[in-house]
């Protein structure tokens, strides 16, 4: 008993109220958002769309989810994290209702592209919000709970989406606004407003060549260069975690190994992810960041790296569980040093730069991947591997000065009074 109390403190014990109620709005949200996992399939099946146009449609929605991550990262700082996350949730709810309903596949398109830019605003003010109202000492074990909830969320989705695919399409539009709404309630009801604004009188911004002041912004996540480094490594650590849904299936059917092979092995890394990244905590707590992450980088360059020589299932599933274990472990890290590295006025506006490396990496994996695959063959995966191995020796060699611009910004911190924290009734 003392044992599990000794765990359940490591892994999510000091954690305020808020968090765990935007832990439950992300779950919920997650859980729930599985419509547009079936996009493709409802237009060419229920709404007559070619292959092409489906993709086409489909790309609309990848589309405005970055331009989504933008918006939901400006208007978070500047509205607020509590508006933004209910905006978002309450036009999807509306959104996924017309697309239920909707029949013309040009209606179709632009409510794709919508939903793509609401579906993404959320993540920056959910994460801004907990770096809001989470001690910095424990940020660590909210992160690896926050992309847990993600995880099962996500594992949930799936399961659901498949069986309200084949029962009707419209009740699979209906249902994930219905998920959407009650995000919504949970977040509306539960979760103050946790953005404290600077005091009026704090001179925020920096002198230009003209000699006017420039306020900060969106630049200044996209001109600040310790930053942008550890933005670049999260890019390589996308695009490599992103092998397994774009090219590693094309390699497993060259092999021979057909889509229920292809299942098994995502659904391995899933079921690690949802039974062991609550034990993550405990393993890393006590290192540094920079170490964790250039370990993590390394186990996926070998895990993909290692498909090089696949040719049978058992192969894959061990190279699987290798790369998992990466994913893992990089979690948590990753978005601590994004919370660390951002200004207190800033911390929306960096986490939507931060998430932009997904949908980047969204393009770059299948689109270069699959030439390199189809003219390199297994040597592909060596490059992978490769890829990986440098970027974690970039870790390592970026870790100390990182850590010395995090102090620096502690201490600006530290020196500049803020005017007490927006209260917005939760009740």
């Amino acid at each position: 008993m003392r044992a599990l109390r000794h765990w359940w403190n490591d892994t999510a014990g000091g954690l305020p109220a808020t968090f765990w109620y935007l832990w439950a709005g992300l779950l919920i949200n997650r859980a729930g958002a599985f419509a547009m996992l079936f996009l493709s399939l409802y237009l060419t099946d229920a709404r007559g769309a070619s292959e092409a146009l489906a993709g086409t449609v489909v790309g609309a929605y990848g589309a405005g989810g970055a331009v989504g991550v933008l918006l939901g990262g400006v208007l978070a700082d500047r509205w607020g994290r509590r508006s933004t996350l209910l905006a978002a949730h309450l036009v999807t709810a509306a959104l996924m209702v017309a697309l239920a309903f909707s029949r013309p596949l040009l209606l179709i398109a632009a409510l794709s592209a919508l939903v793509g830019v609401v579906h993404s605003m959320p993540s920056p003010a959910f994460v801004a919000a907990i770096v809001d109202v989470v001690p910095a000492h424990r940020r660590s074990r909210a992160f690896n709970l926050q992309f847990w909830a993600f995880n099962l969320g996500m594992a949930v989705a799936s399961l659901l989406a498949g069986v309200l695919a084949e029962a009707s399409f419209t009740a699979l539009f209906l249902v994930d606004a219905g998920a959407t709404l009650t995000a919504a309630v949970v977040i509306g009801w539960k979760v103050p407003e946790t953005l404290r604004r600077a005091a009026p009188t704090v001179d925020l911004g920096t002198p230009t060549e003209s000699g006017r002041t420039r306020r900060p912004g969106l630049h200044t996540a996209l001109t600040d260069r310790t930053f942008l480094v550890f933005v670049g490594l999260t890019f390589v650590l996308a695009v490599l975690t992103l092998q397994t849904s774009t090219i590693m299936p094309l390699a497993m059917r060259s092999d021979g190994l057909g889509p229920s092979a292809y299942g098994v092995v995502v659904a391995l890394g899933g079921a690690l992810i949802v039974i062991g990244q609550l034990f993550v905590p405990r393993l890393i707590d006590r290192h540094r960041k920079d170490v964790v992450l250039a370990v993590s980088t390394a186990l996926l360059a070998l895990g993909f790296g290692a498909l090089a020589v696949a040719d049978e299932l058992v192969v894959y599933l061990g190279a699987a569980v290798v790369w998992t274990v990466g994913s893992m472990l990089a979690a948590p890290p990753n978005a601590q040093i994004n919370a660390d590295l951002a200004p207190p006025q800033l911390r929306a506006r960096y986490q939507s730069v931060f998430y932009l490396t997904f949908p980047a990496a969204a393009f770059v994996a299948p689109t270069l991947g699959g030439v390199s695959l189809q003219y390199l063959g297994d040597r592909h995966w060596l490059i992978v591997g490769g890829l990986g191995l440098l970027a974690a020796l970039g870790h390592l060699l970026a870790g100390p000065p990182r850590e010395r611009h995090v102090a620096a910004l502690r201490r600006a911190a530290r020196r500049e009074p803020t005017a007490p924290a927006d209260r917005v009734s939760a009740g």
